[in-house]
């Protein structure tokens, strides 16, 4: 084994942590709030790591929303697998919203970084893998790409709604929601 091999595990061990501090401070302080400095502070690590692994401000946050659309993509995918378009698929993902929906904070830290790429076509590519994942998921319970379309914005429409009350929905509320735009597959 390479001597190498050690170093760029934890090499990647520090990039991931400087990740995950990103996204605690832009949930803190907005993606405003993101600095090299407050990065490394955040992860406990010395201050020349975050531009070490990250040369400007830009990188570090296209790492961070890179890092949370695969995340929230490969859930989706997961729940698609084991979807079969019935009750208690459509239970799961309502299952999965209100849990997103219960960490506000996070949430609210995805969506300031998925809307750059509103004004970023570069960044356009990495939250296309999170919309075809909701797709995929939509395509269990119907072939039709309008109806698709609308159950992917519905969803993404739904988790911005919750940040937006002291109440979001809890897993029955987004249920019955769901019920309304996905109906069972005929058995």
């Amino acid at each position: 084994m390479p001597a190498t091999d050690g170093r760029r595990v934890k090499g990647e061990r520090r990039r991931q942590a400087l990740i995950e501090a990103a996204l605690r401070v832009v949930e803190r302080d907005g993606a405003s709030g993101v600095s090299h400095r407050a990065v490394a502070r955040e992860a406990e690590l010395p201050n020349a790591s975050a531009t070490y692994y990250f040369r400007s401000i830009d990188d570090l946050l296209c790492a961070a929303l890179t890092s949370v659309m695969h995340e929230d993509a490969a859930r989706m995918r997961r729940l698609a697998l084991a979807t079969d378009g019935g009750l208690d698929s459509r239970r799961m993902l309502a299952q999965l919203m209100a849990d997103v929906a219960a960490e506000p904070g996070r949430l609210l830290a995805e969506y300031e970084l998925y809307l750059q790429a509103a004004r970023r076509p570069e960044l356009r590519e990495v939250t296309q893998v999170w919309l075809d994942a909701a797709a995929d998921f939509a395509r269990k319970y119907t072939d039709d790409p309008v109806r698709v379309r609308i159950v992917v914005g519905a969803i993404d429409g739904l988790l911005l709604q919750a940040l937006l009350t002291d109440d979001p929905p809890g897993v029955t509320e987004f249920d019955e929601m769901l019920r309304a735009l996905l109906p069972c597959s005929p058995e």
